[in-house]
């Protein structure tokens, strides 16, 4: 269970880390710290299956050699954006989908990641596209770090463990680091 979260949460991280870089022509390198939460459907069993998942985080404390803001917030299958989806249990799997990291500064960052989890830890990575837009017919585009990759090292908590051996995790808290890069 803690990996698939792992895995989710990885995806948001590294849509957010995108958001730190820089759309200059310059190198530019950055982070964040994460935190947020996932929630499953259906939810992550000792068994593995299909299943989609949304998120939304805080992205703090973060850094860039570009100078870009401070914070943000990130979501990924709300706000009418596609869900994004994935393969596993609570001991592994893999997801794929697109999140928005929007600054503090009023700048918006697009980022279509995919995640691969080993129990509670996660691994993301991506890179900010264009655009994408949701199906209430709102466009987010990417305005800062445009062309940046994202990597993320994130780590998933359910609120009770036990439950990927009983009905399974429906949701979990995910925290992390989140960092980008363009050359």
């Amino acid at each position: 269970m803690r990996r698939l979260l792992g895995l989710a949460v990885t995806m948001v991280a590294l849509v957010l880390v995108p958001l730190a870089g820089s759309a200059s022509a310059s190198p530019n390198a950055g982070g964040c710290q994460l935190q947020g939460t996932a929630n499953f459907s259906p939810g992550l069993t000792n068994t593995a299956q299909n299943f989609s998942y949304s998120f939304t985080g805080n992205l703090t404390s973060c850094q860039s050699s570009s100078g870009g803001p401070a914070s943000g917030t990130v979501f990924a299958g709300t706000n009418g954006l596609p869900v994004p989806t994935g393969n596993g249990s609570c001991a592994s799997s893999t997801t794929q989908g697109i999140a928005v990291a929007q600054w503090s500064d009023g700048t918006t960052t697009v980022v279509s990641y995919s995640t691969t989890g080993a129990a509670a830890g996660v691994k993301l990575e991506g890179a900010a596209i264009a655009s994408v837009t949701s199906s209430t017919g709102t466009t987010y585009t990417t305005t800062r770090y445009a062309g940046d990759s994202a990597l993320g090292a994130l780590v998933f908590q359910p609120p009770e463990p036990t439950a990927c051996a009983e009905a399974g995790v429906t949701s979990a808290t995910i925290s992390g680091s989140v960092d980008l890069g363009s050359s």
